[in-house]
């Protein structure tokens, strides 16, 4: 069988989207699917060369909506070739190519999954910093996204939480099958030293406790609470350990402001994009994983986290809280600032005995619900009906 991956961009700096991509590559080839993959990036870009698949990559589109002519022919061409097409992400130029190029067959058509990573998310359309996306997204849907999602075999989800909030944020919404995959996430590599001496020559010191929080530096992730949670604590006097927030993002204006936000606090670290030897080195050796997020459709770095055994403190507009909070492996918040002071007193409050307890529940968790082993069975039974 033979499945084409359709996505706007598959840079690693794009976020969530590309690396729960990569990682559905991985889960059916690893059953002998073959996977290839249309973007719209730059055919001479340096991240290529770590995937192991087919990539066709037309060039970077015009405007947000990443709008090329290149994709719609490409597709009238190609499409025919392949058994299975899955479209990941949505508000993209590539929904209106994929509709057209699919309703544009007569016969032979490969069945049509729609992937939409959280981008149904009913946080997208209510946030006050969204206003003017959220009218863009509203235009969208009602004149390309809804005939698509109606027209799919299936409309595919990470978790149970992400399929139940698609449902509240549009009208025409009638998608033929909901169906949840679940997200596998690869084990990590064993603990050696050389992961510690990669993440402290990128962070250019050498700490023994802290918290860590590796995600975008951006606003949706809740950076700022996170901040000012640390810092209003500390200046009561608490004892905390130092604070280190990773990740790409820091150039951005959000970015700088959280620079400013932490200027006087010398506990806080920000040694940007993490990876390699360098992310499970901060991993590894933290005490707590942090994700305040105001939306989170899934968290691959809250499930590699869990991997690792480290106890996770996020909020419950992480799609994944409920499996985390049932097994006891972290402290589930709101996404405001009492809520984050809250969860780290409560995190400062337990004893020693009930945060290792959580270490042990935290592997557990990662066991159960998100190895590839467990989610690939499920994805491969839908690719193959």
């Amino acid at each position: 069988m033979k499945v084409l991956h359709i996505i706007s961009s598959i840079n690693p700096k794009a976020g969530g989207v590309s690396q729960a991509l990569v990682t559905i590559v991985k889960q059916l080839s690893s059953k002998g699917i073959v996977n290839e993959v249309v973007s719209l990036d730059s055919a001479s870009a340096n991240y290529f060369n770590s995937y192991d698949f087919k990539i066709y990559a037309l060039g970077l589109g015009k405007t947000s909506w990443n709008y090329t002519y290149k994709l719609k022919q490409w597709l009238n061409v190609n499409l025919q070739q392949y058994d299975r097409i899955v479209v990941h992400g949505l508000w993209q130029y590539q929904s209106l190519a994929v509709f057209k190029a699919f309703r544009r067959l007569q016969r032979n058509r490969p069945k049509l999954f729609v992937m939409p990573h959280g981008m149904l998310d009913p946080y997208f359309q209510r946030a006050k910093a969204r206003r003017i996306k959220a009218i863009r997204n509203y235009i969208i849907w009602h004149t390309i996204e809804y005939n698509l999602i109606n027209t799919a075999d299936g409309l595919l989800f990470t978790c149970e939480e992400e399929k139940l909030l698609a449902r509240q944020t549009f009208k025409r919404y009638q998608p033929k099958k909901e169906i949840v995959v679940g997200l596998g996430v690869d084990a990590p590599p064993l603990f050696c030293e050389k992961m510690s001496t990669a993440f402290e020559a990128k962070l250019g010191a050498s700490i023994t406790k802290y918290w860590l929080f590796i995600s975008r530096i951006h606003q949706k992730k809740g950076v700022d609470l996170l901040i000012k949670a640390y810092q209003a604590l500390k200046k009561t006097g608490v004892l905390l350990p130092k604070l280190v927030i990773a990740g790409p993002g820091l150039e951005t204006p959000y970015g700088r402001a959280m620079l400013k936000l932490a200027d006087n606090n010398e506990d806080i670290y920000f040694p940007g994009m993490l990876s390699g030897d360098a992310k499970w080195g901060a991993f590894y050796g933290a005490e707590l994983f942090i994700l305040p997020s105001h939306q989170e459709n899934f968290g691959i770095a809250v499930v590699e986290a869990l991997a690792c055994g480290l106890p996770v403190l996020i909020s419950n507009k992480v799609n994944i809280w409920q499996e985390i909070e049932g097994m006891g492996s972290g402290i589930v918040i709101n996404d405001d600032l009492a809520g984050v002071v809250d969860g780290i007193t409560r995190w400062k409050m337990q004893v020693d005995s009930y945060i290792k307890q959580q270490h042990v529940s935290a592997l557990n968790t990662y066991d159960k619900y998100f190895t590839v082993s467990t989610t690939s069975t499920k994805l491969l039974e839908v690719i193959n009906n």
